[in-house]
C-alpha cells in the first residue's frame, strides 16, 4: 500500500472538483465520500442535494475564521493511498478505517483531538482513496506534520499486515523524489512518456557516467540539449547547478529548472565531485587499461572484464568498496543503454532506470575502488553507438551476461543488509537484463550453435570429455541443454587457440556460482570467449581454424606468456 503526499495547494474547490469529477481519462467511477472528520459531512457524490461548494466551505471554515493576514496561502493538504494491483478489493468500511488511521498517524487528526484539522476521504476507484484536509485546526493553530510522509509509510506497513495485503519494502530515506501529480498530468497532456523530472534525472545520470571532470560533465549536459544554470559564489567558486528541458515551460512560458539534488540525492554537485576527485588505490593486474578502446566491441569486452572483477568484489569485498562498485555499475548500465542498438536499448534503458534505486543506500561508498567500472562506462560512451550485429552485437550479449551476474550479486548483498527497496530494484533490473540478453544473444549464439552441430563427431566427443573432466557436477546438465552445441564450438575454438580447454573451463565454472543463470552453457560460452580472448562473433573464426587441432586426444597447453596471463585474468 503506497501513500503519496502531494504538493500543498491553495484552492480547496479545485481539488474537490477533480476528486468528484470524471478524471483526466474518464477513470473516476462513482466518486463518493467514505469517511470525514464529521459523520454529517455532505457528500456531493451520493447526495443530490449536496454541492462542491458546501463541502469546500465546511473544510475551509477554520481558515476563513482567521484574519486575512494570518491565513496560510497553501492550506490544502492532499494524500492518496493506493493498494497493490494484486490486493483484494477493499470495502468502503475498510477504506474509511484506513483513512482514519492515516490522518491520525500523520498528525492531521490525532486520535482524541477534538480540535484537529478537518478532512474528507473520497473514493473514486476500487484500489485507492484521496484524503483532502485543511491545514488550520479548529482552534486556529497549525498541525504538527513533521515527517508526515515517513509516518504515513510506517502506518501503511502496519495496515498491510492487518489486512493481509502485499508487503511493500520499507523506505530508508535514500529514494529520489517522485514526480508530483501535477508533473505527471502535465506529461500526459503534452504526450511525454516521462515527466520532466524523470527525463532530466535520466539525462543527468547519463552525463555523469564515466565523466572525469566538471567540464566534461557540463559539456555532456549541453550536448544533450539541456538548459543549464550554474550557481556561482562571489569568490567565483561553483556551488551548484540547475537544469531544464527547453520545451518544459511554466504558465509564464519560462523554463522549469530543477536542481541536481532534487532530481536525485547523488546528483548534487558535491556528490558528483566525489566521483571525479576519488583517490587512486593500488590496482591489481586485472584492472583494464585506462586507454580509450578502438571501437564499441572493444569497449564492451573491456566492460565485461571490469564487470567480472566487480562481481568478485561484491561477493567478498568490504561494504564501502561494494557500495562504490554498485554505484559505478549504474554508470555502466547508463552508458550501455545509451550506446546499444535499438533491439536491446529499451530493456537496457529499463534496467538502468530501475537499478538507479539500488545504487544508493546508507552505506557510504569508498570512491576510488570503482575506477575500472567508471573507466568502462567512459569507454562505452566514447566508443560511440554499437551495431546490433557482428562483433558489436556479440560483445553486447557478453557484457549483458556479465552485468546480469553483477546486478544479481548486488541484489543478494542488499538483501543481506536488509536494504529491501534496493534489493527489489536490483531484482527488477535483472529481469530487464534477461530480456535484453535474449535479444542480443539470439544471433551470435545461433551461429555458434550451427557451428557446433557441424563439428566432426570425434571433435565434439573430445569437447564432451573436457566438460566431464573439468566440471563433472555440471556436465550432464550442460550436455542436455540446447546450448551445448554452442559450448562445444567454443571449446573447439579455445583448443585451436592454444589454450587448455579443461583447465580454462574449470576456471570459468569455478569462479562464481551458476545457479542464477537461465542457461549454464550460455554463461560458460561467454566466460570462455572472454577469458581466451576469442572473438565473440563466431563468424569471425573459420571452420578450418576450429577443426585444425589434431584429434589425437592430447590437450593443447596454454601459452605462458604474460600477455596470455593477462587475458585469462580478465
Amino acid at each position: 500500500m503506497i501513500p503519496s503526499i502531494h504538493d500543498r495547494g491553495s484552492e480547496t474547490i479545485g481539488l474537490i472538483q477533480y476528486l468528484y469529477g470524471p478524471g483526466t481519462k474518464e477513470e473516476h467511477i462513482d466518486p463518493h465520500l467514505v469517511a470525514a472528520f464529521d459523520p454529517l459531512t455532505p457528500d456531493p457524490g451520493r447526495d443530490p442535494k449536496a454541492t462542491y461548494e458546501q463541502l469546500q466551505h465546511l473544510l475551509d471554515q477554520p481558515v476563513t475564521a482567521l484574519p486575512a493576514s494570518k491565513r496560510p496561502e497553501k492550506h490544502v493538504w492532499h494524500l492518496s493511498v493506493r493498494a497493490a494491483p494484486e490486493d483484494p478489493i477493499l470495502s468502503d468500511e475498510d477504506w474509511a478505517a484506513i483513512a482514519r488511521r492515516t490522518v491520525a498517524a500523520t498528525g492531521i487528526a490525532p486520535d482524541g483531538d477534538e480540535a484537529a484539522c478537518r478532512w474528507a476521504a473520497v473514493r473514486h476507484a476500487d484500489d485507492h482513496i484521496h484524503i483532502i484536509a485543511t491545514l488550520v485546526r479548529d482552534d486556529g493553530r497549525r498541525p504538527r506534520l513533521h515527517n508526515e510522509a515517513r509516518r504515513a509509510q510506517a502506518e501503511c506497513r502496519r495496515i498491510e499486515a492487518d489486512y493481509n495485503l502485499r508487503r511493500v519494502p520499507a523506505g530508508d530515506g535514500t529514494a529520489t523524489k517522485r514526480p508530483t501529480s501535477a508533473e505527471r498530468h502535465k506529461a500526459e497532456r503534452e504526450g511525454r512518456e516521462q515527466s520532466a523530472r524523470e527525463e532530466l534525472r535520466e539525462t543527468v545520470r547519463r552525463a555523469v557516467a564515466g565523466a572525469m571532470s566538471e567540464g566534461e560533465f557540463f559539456d555532456r549536459l549541453a550536448s544533450a540539449g539541456l538548459l543549464i544554470r550554474k550557481r556561482v559564489a562571489p569568490s567565483g567558486d561553483l556551488l551548484g547547478y540547475t537544469v531544464a528541458l527547453p520545451d518544459d515551460r511554466n504558465g509564464d512560458k519560462e523554463p522549469v529548472f530543477y536542481a541536481g539534488s532534487t532530481l536525485s540525492p547523488d546528483l548534487s554537485l558535491p556528490r558528483i565531485r566525489k566521483r571525479f576527485s576519488s583517490g587512486s588505490p593500488d590496482q591489481d593486474s586485472d584492472t583494464p587499461s585506462v586507454e580509450a578502446p578502438s571501437g564499441p566491441a572493444t569497449a564492451r569486452r573491456q566492460a565485461a572484464s571490469a564487470t567480472w572483477q566487480a562481481v568478485l568484489v561484491i561477493d567478498h569485498g568490504e561494504d564501502a568498496q561494494v557500495a562504490a562498485h554498485i554505484a559505478a555499475a549504474g554508470e555502466v548500465l547508463d552508458a550501455l543503454a545509451k550506446t546499444s542498438a535499438a533491439h536491446t536499448r529499451k530493456q537496457l534503458r529499463g534496467a538502468a532506470f530501475v537499478f538507479e534505486r539500488a545504487t544508493r543506500s546508507h552505506v557510504q561508498a569508498e570512491r576510488g575502488h570503482d575506477r575500472a567500472l567508471r573507466q568502462a562506462a567512459r569507454d562505452l560512451v566514447h566508443s560511440g553507438p554499437a551495431l546490433g550485429r557482428g562483433e558489436d552485437g556479440a560483445t553486447t550479449a557478453m557484457a549483458i551476461d556479465m552485468l546480469f551476474f553483477l546486478v544479481t550479486a548486488a541484489a543478494h548483498w542488499h538483501a543481506k543488509k536488509n536494504h529491501a527497496q534496493q534489493a527489489a530494484a536490483a531484482q527488477e533490473a535483472a529481469e530487464h537484463l534477461r530480456a535484453a540478453y535474449r535479444a542480443a544473444a539470439d544471433i551470435p549464439l545461433g551461429a555458434l550453435y550451427q557451428r557446433g552441430r557441424h563439428l566432426p563427431q570425434p571433435l565434439r566427443q573430445r569437447q564432451a570429455a573436457y566438460l566431464r573432466q573439468a566440471v563433472p557436477e555440471l556436465a550432464e546438465q550442460a550436455l542436455a541443454e540446447p546450448g551445448w552445441f554452442a559450448l562445444a564450438a567454443t571449446l573447439a575454438d579455445v583448443e585451436a587457440a592454444g589454450h587448455d580447454p579443461a583447465g580454462l573451463l574449470a576456471e570459468a565454472a569455478g569462479r562464481r556460482e551458476l545457479a542464477t543463470a537461465d542457461s549454464v552453457t550460455d554463461v560458460l560460452v561467454w566466460r570462455l570467449r572472454r577469458m581466451a580472448n576469442l572473438p565473440a562473433d563466431a563468424t569471425a573464426i573459420s571452420d578450418r581454424a576450429t577443426t585444425a587441432v589434431p584429434g589425437n586426444g592430447r590437450t593443447a597447453r596454454p601459452s605462458t606468456g604474460r600477455g596470455d596471463q593477462r587475458r585469462r585474468a580478465r
